[in-house]
């Protein structure tokens, strides 16, 4: 299980001062994360910058919220800035490599975390959660509740629904192969809807709605990320649906382990966000000082974790599981 450094676990870090001309800061680390009214990337931010702020230097923390252009001209202030390293959490899989090699063209090294980019040797590491890992995982352990659960063994099959997130982010289509390759071994269970809430628990529930609608009997929901699984939940509970309904999530939110407490999610399954963020700056650090990457590895895959009401109790900070 990996473990978090005591920095890494204060996530209420807004509150620390920049170290504006500090004595002992040794430049900006810009850190360009997607949006942080998303727990998930809120926390990425400030571990972020509370490692930045511990290793001596200033930093800032700026989101694009999935928008290209917005995530370009983050750049532009973060090469005007004389930024000494960016962190980046990219906006898209292919739009986002313009910006990367903007921002190397300015002699400004790249760290990007949670998502990649589909071009190798440009920034100098790429950290993200094994998401393949991770979603073979959540799928198997849904697939064992849903085919132990009363209404499966009542009918000897099950309706499903998938939630798949944003197409223009690779884990996106990661996690949904890696639910599909589990899933497909059981004949039993069959997928009556799929689609696209982009990691959004607005349009979870919007689009829950609809499919709530449509059909008139759903037995278990998988999503892409709590977000989306927190939203089908509000809407099958306000149609009373939710009796016997097992809904699996990926991420590992504060509010995903609290429905994961109160029974409503079966489980979610943890991105270590808040381990991967601290280690992108640290050899940030490392490069900025001595001029080579401190890990050789570009792709650097982080395991997840699973979240069932058994361990719920040991989830110490957002997105902390200790031991």
């Amino acid at each position: 299980m990996l473990k978090m450094t005591k920095r890494a676990l204060l996530i209420g870090v807004a509150t620390l001062p920049l170290m504006a001309g500090g004595a002992w800061a040794e430049g900006l680390i810009s850190i360009i994360v997607n949006d942080p009214a998303n727990p998930y990337w809120f926390t990425e931010g400030e571990v972020a910058k509370a490692t930045a702020i511990e290793l001596g230097y200033e930093a800032s923390v700026s989101a694009h919220k999935g928008d290209t252009n917005a995530e370009s001209t983050l750049i532009d202030t973060a090469i005007t800035n004389k930024a000494a390293a960016i962190i980046l959490d990219p906006a898209n899989a292919d739009g986002s490599i313009g910006a990367v090699k903007k921002a190397i063209a300015a002699d400004i090294p790249v760290f990007l975390v949670n998502a990649e980019i589909n071009e190798s040797g440009l920034a100098i590491a790429q950290l993200v959660s094994n998401n393949a890992q991770g979603a073979a995982m959540g799928a198997i352990q849904w697939v064992d509740l849903v085919t132990t659960s009363p209404r499966f063994m009542e009918n000897e099959a099950a309706n499903f629904v998938e939630f798949f997130g944003n197409p223009s982010d690779n884990n996106a289509a990661t996690r949904s192969n890696g639910y599909k390759t589990v899933i497909s071994q059981y004949p039993e269970l069959t997928q009556v809807a799929e689609e696209v809430a982009n990691w959004d628990r607005t349009q979870g529930y919007t689009k829950m709605q609809s499919i709530i609608q449509a059909n008139d009997s759903i037995d278990a929901v998988i999503a892409g990320n709590d977000e989306m699984a927190l939203g089908a939940i509000a809407a099958l509970k306000e149609a009373g649906k939710m009796d016997g309904v097992i809904v699996g999530g990926f991420d590992g939110s504060p509010d995903a382990v609290d429905a994961v407490k109160a029974g409503e999610l079966a489980y979610t399954v943890l991105q270590p966000v808040a381990v991967f963020s601290e280690a992108a700056v640290r050899q940030a650090d490392h490069y900025i000082k001595n001029g080579t990457p401190m890990v050789e590895t570009e792709k650097q895959l982080f395991d997840c974790l699973l979240i069932t009401q058994d361990n719920a109790d040991m989830y110490t900070a957002p997105f902390v599981l200790s031991e």
